[in-house]
């Protein structure tokens, strides 16, 4: 059993769902984001999800566009996201690890190399947000191969048709985009989770995650009450920026004030 299932697995016997906060690594630099990554599961993360910066993230709002910009800067390199997450295994190794980011860094680095790299270094799971369905065997049978869960992405606009051909292979969790835009720019209604949700249950057994637009622990709670996680990015991404110094630096109490917000966020899921 994989990690991400092993963790589903004890939180459904808890009767919870669980907790997924986003850091985009390198941001604003290595030590910082290091110490958040190492902080996150004592503060309440269940699972923990990694972005790869990329020229040209599509699917993210401005304010993970300023992250990856920022870890760009500082010179971030796809080897170095997976060197986080070995440094991180040496003290953990339990909580599981999603890479999520965007298809050319990794056909630059090589999908099979890329996927045996990851899995070597304590990935779990990977999502690619630009990946078509129909381009899937570029990586699959690579992820396959190496262990990995291939996560796929639902939207609400994946009809009942497109569901199961969208869900092929996928394994770990599906992930639900809650919004038909961008990362942090709106939020979907209680109401729309409600009837989204159990669509995408009779189509698969996976447990199911939502995110881009969770960002208050009040969404969090009804995010992971309605479905299996809540996806924790925007927000979190906000208050680090919020305490940069002027040169773009972390501040003393940064990494403590995002680790708070993730406790409060735990707290509430819990609830």
């Amino acid at each position: 059993m994989s990690r991400i299932a092993a963790k589903f697995a004890d939180l459904k016997r808890q009767g919870r769902g669980a907790l997924i906060p986003f850091l985009e690594a390198w941001d604003p630099d290595g030590p910082t984001s290091m110490a958040l990554l190492r902080g996150m599961p004592e503060a309440g993360a269940d699972l923990i999800e990694i972005g790869m910066p990329f020229t040209d993230p599509m699917a993210d709002g401005p304010i993970i566009q300023a992250a990856g910009k920022r870890a760009l800067a500082a010179g971030v390199k796809v080897r170095f996201v997976l060197d986080m997450v070995r440094d991180f295994r040496k003290q953990d190794e339990t909580t599981p690890v999603i890479l999520m980011g965007y298809l050319n860094p990794i056909l630059s680095y090589g999908p099979d190399r890329f996927c045996a790299d990851a899995a070597q270094a304590g990935v779990d799971g990977m999502i690619v947000v630009d990946l078509p369905t129909e381009e899937a065997d570029l990586l699959l049978p690579h992820s396959t191969a190496n262990g990995l869960d291939f996560i796929r992405l639902v939207a609400p606009t994946t009809d009942d048709e497109r569901l199961p051909h969208v869900l092929n292979g996928s394994s770990g969790f599906v992930y639900y985009v809650s919004i038909t835009g961008i990362t942090g720019t709106r939020s979907a209604s209680a109401e729309h989770l409600e009837a989204a949700i159990p669509r995408i249950r009779r189509a698969t057994n996976l447990p199911i995650a939502i995110g881009f637009g969770v960002r208050t622990p009040e969404q969090a709670a009804q995010a992971a009450r309605v479905a299996d996680a809540a996806v924790v990015a925007s927000a979190l991404i906000d208050t680090l920026s919020a305490n940069l110094d002027e040169n773009g630096k972390a501040k003393p109490d940064t990494v403590a004030k995002v680790l708070d917000q993730i406790r409060a966020l735990a707290a509430a899921v819990r609830r």
